[in-house]
């Protein structure tokens, strides 16, 4: 009866146990819910194993499923891997380049590889896509995007992985005319509560019910960085930006840096990441990309700094 355990199955296990029911499984599987029960009832028949108690509102695994979800892992995983070292042999170009940059990344350096981009690879359309925070990942998620250039966040999606490219110099700022500009010294905590924090917002859900930087309680959010440096030069509130969209103000007076507590001098550097399906890595073009962008200089022209891995 092993013989006949299919990869499907267990792919249906492990879309089980991570979403925590059958309907929801069925909805990333996009199949039917009776699909997905009849797929893991099978599964545990030729296991001769409950996978999963049913007996609550939702199923939860059994001890026997906690300890063999760890071998289909390990199954899935090395049948994925098998798949992507043959598509790399294979070396087929992909028919389209999608991709998206975290908008901390400086765009000039985006065109000069797209340029590059260009010439090696003149028959391949490019597909570029701006966002911020999760909304960076979801589309590789969704299969659109081949891999996204992202910040590195505290937790990666199931079935994603990551791959340092660079890091950015990151820093905190409000208009010379706020009040946090004159404030002497080290800035405390407690004294950024008390003024507006100018916050990204999340388009998508990756990040509901977690916070990044966020050191005001007070807080506009705002879901395009143009529209948050516009509020920042009008002394709308305060907040982080990369260094190389605020270098030339913070030289020509308009915005100032701010030494906050906790903070080490000249900001933080921000890793950055190229995150991709494991089932399906970049083709040639996008390792090509990938590749290209770890090659990024020290001095952008955009005016700003890129530090390599």
């Amino acid at each position: 009866m092993l013989d006949g355990v299919s990869l499907d199955q267990l792919r249906t296990f492990l879309a089980a146990a991570d979403e925590g029911s059958f309907s929801a499984a069925a909805r990333r599987l996009r199949r039917t819910q009776s699909a997905v029960s009849e797929s893991i009832a099978n599964l545990e028949a030729q296991l001769a194993v409950a996978l999963f108690d049913r007996s609550a509102r939702y199923p939860r695994l059994t001890r026997e499923g906690s300890i063999l979800l760890a071998d289909a892992r390990g199954i899935v995983a090395g049948v994925d891997g098998m798949k992507a070292r043959a598509k790399g042999i294979s070396g087929g170009l992909e028919a389209e380049l999608a991709a998206v940059i975290d908008v901390f990344f400086p765009i000039s350096v985006i065109a000069e590889v797209a340029r590059d981009f260009r010439d090696q690879f003149p028959a391949t359309p490019l597909r570029l896509y701006v966002e911020a925070l999760g909304g960076v990942v979801q589309p590789v998620i969704d299969g659109r995007a081949s891999f996204g250039l992202v910040i590195s966040l505290p937790t990666l999606p199931a079935g994603l992985v990551a791959e340092r490219v660079t890091s950015i110099d990151f820093v905190m700022v409000a208009s010379v005319d706020h009040p946090l500009a004159a404030h002497a010294g080290l800035i405390p905590r407690d004294e950024l509560a008390r003024h507006v924090q100018l916050v990204l917002t999340d388009r998508s859900d990756l990040s509901a019910g977690r916070e990044f930087g966020v050191m005001s309680p007070s807080t506009w959010r705002l879901a395009d960085l143009f529209a948050k440096h516009a509020f920042l030069l009008s002394g709308l509130g305060w907040g982080g930006m990369p260094l190389h969209a605020v270098a030339k103000d913070i030289t020509d007076g308009r915005l100032a840096e701010l030494p906050i507590e906790d903070v080490p001098p000249g900001g933080l550097k921000l890793p950055m990441s190229a995150v991709y399906r494991n089932a399906a890595p970049p083709g040639p073009a996008g390792r090509w990309m990938i590749e290209r962008l770890k090659q990024c200089p020290n001095e952008s022209q955009s005016g700003g700094s890129l530090t390599g891995p």
